[in-house]
């Protein structure tokens, strides 16, 4: 993902979808009892990888010697890998860090599998640029619509990754999938698709339809659900933006995947229910004249535009 690029534009629902769900246990550091947080790197991989006293004290000693740290004393020694330690960093520092299991099931969301990697840092700088630009102190808080102008700009991989940045700052973190045309998001977090937006649009919710994304204790999930036939219909109605207010008030942050601009008029209707939008656009690959449309398209309307990402990925 390459700079954010400045663009400027005048910018009780169903309970069973905007429920407050239960807060997220308290981290480490804030338990009552100080040995719970002042765990030492060392410490950590040591009961990971199930450590002996003799094993533990020659990691020391190469420790002593070399001068490196803990964790590089014992992949050099052979006591524990590269991502033993990246896991007990993480561990460390309370940062959602993916197992390497599921890892391999969901490459895309590089700030769970790579949470140190340039990559996610582009996430994390795109994640400071939104705090001051919607989420600055006295802003109104808006659902911010991830939107793009053409299907394979990385919209749904944005969109993703941004909300498990959001969530990785404590706050209460909700990814809305309004992309009834294509369904993703749903895959990478490997969560059931049973019911969700559609359902709650369509009058028919469910129990259940925000989930917890089980790796991310900040991060909550409404898929998509059923596809239905008339999405279009479905986001215009006033249901969708009493929802998107709604959540906004009960969530931190609300980050709402869309569909791409080349397949109707979806991604302009959600963003303005939403009241605030990012463009993806993919570098060397994107056209002018579609940023152009899709930037137009909110003329007149109360959306506030932050800018555009070109998606080097």
């Amino acid at each position: 993902m390459a700079k954010f690029r400045d663009s400027t534009a005048d910018a009780s629902v169903i309970e069973a979808a905007a429920a407050r769900q239960p807060a997220p246990p308290l981290p480490p550091a804030v338990d009552a009892d100080p040995e719970v947080h002042d765990r030492s790197i060392g410490d950590i991989i040591a009961e990971l990888r199930n450590l002996s006293a003799e094993q533990v004290e020659q990691v020391l000693a190469h420790q002593r010697s070399t001068g490196v740290r803990f964790g590089e004393a014992a992949v050099a020694l052979g006591f524990a890998s590269k991502d033993d330690v990246l896991f007990a960093l993480a561990q460390q520092f309370h940062y959602p860090y993916a197992p390497e299991e599921e890892r391999k099931l969901a490459p895309e969301l590089v700030t769970l599998n790579e949470p140190f990697s340039p990559r996610a840092e582009y996430f994390r700088a795109l994640r400071s640029q939104l705090m001051m630009r919607l989420f600055a102190e006295g802003e109104q808080r808006r659902a911010v619509a991830v939107i793009s102008p053409d299907a394979g700009d990385g919209k749904t991989y944005c969109a993703a990754n941004l909300a498990v940045t959001l969530a990785q700052l404590g706050g209460r973190t909700l990814l809305v999938d309004a992309d009834m045309r294509g369904p993703r998001v749903h895959e990478l977090f490997r969560l059931h698709n049973r019911t969700g937006l559609s359902g709650i649009l369509s009058g028919r919710a469910d129990k259940g339809v925000i989930q917890q994304v089980p790796s991310v204790p900040s991060l909550f999930v409404l898929p998509v659900g059923t596809t239905p036939p008339n999405p279009l219909e479905l986001v215009e109605r006033p249901a969708f933006g009493l929802l998107m207010r709604e959540l906004a008030v009960k969530f931190d942050h609300v980050i709402v995947d869309t569909p791409a601009g080349i397949y109707g008029a979806d991604a302009a209707v959600i963003a303005a229910r939403c009241g605030s939008a990012i463009v993806i656009a993919r570098k060397n690959a994107a056209r002018v004249a579609m940023l152009q449309e899709l930037v137009a398209s909110f003329e007149g309307s109360h959306v506030k535009l932050a800018g555009v990402v070109m998606n080097e990925y």
